[in-house]
């Protein structure tokens, strides 16, 4: 049975510590279940994004949608924010390593910001409860003193956009989300 702990940072996050069972031919290890989430939400869509090492993405959020997070290959160091008006971790940053030493996964809920840093080369699979949505793909800046996340990284690799995402306190109310929001 896996080991599911809502984190103590930021209420409606979960990391997920799953059992593993092998033998000399490998390994097998179930990574998600509906039911290991109170008001479990359904996945409807699967990526995955290939990274190398020094890469940061990041920090994007969603009005809508959940993600559940698992790095089957490397190691990326996971920076959590959340923005939601109303949540009592409000503002509170959670910052974990996950990979395919422990197969952690971790469960975002709607309105907490997201993002990672390749600490090696990596591969990060994440399910979502919603399709792609570009009017829900918001951001917030990954480098905002305000959320003083340690990515790990000295000169990280960033895209255009994610260099471009306002800081938080530049984000009208409006765009922030509510605890509670779910459509």
């Amino acid at each position: 049975m896996a080991d599911i702990r809502e984190s103590s940072e930021i209420v409606g996050v979960y990391v997920v510590t799953p059992t593993a069972h092998g033998d000399r031919r490998g390994r097998f290890i179930e990574t998600y279940r509906r039911s290991w989430f109170p008001q479990g939400r359904e996945m409807v869509q699967g990526n995955r994004s290939d990274k190398q090492a020094g890469a940061l993405v990041g920090l994007h959020y969603h009005l809508h949608q959940a993600d559940y997070w698992l790095v089957p290959r490397g190691r990326a160091r996971v920076v959590l924010h959340d923005l939601r008006v109303g949540s009592p971790t409000d503002g509170n940053t959670l910052v974990l390593e996950i990979g395919e030493e422990e197969s952690q996964g971790v469960f975002i809920p709607p309105g907490v910001a997201h993002g990672f840093a390749a600490l090696t080369d990596m591969s990060i699979t994440y399910q979502v409860d919603q399709y792609y949505n570009p009017d829900d793909e918001l951001g917030v800046a990954w480098d905002d003193p305000a959320i003083e996340a340690d990515w790990g990284l000295t000169d990280p690799i960033v895209s255009d956009r994610d260099q471009a995402n306002p800081s938080r306190a530049d984000i009208p109310e409006s765009r922030r989300p509510h605890l509670g929001l779910r459509t």
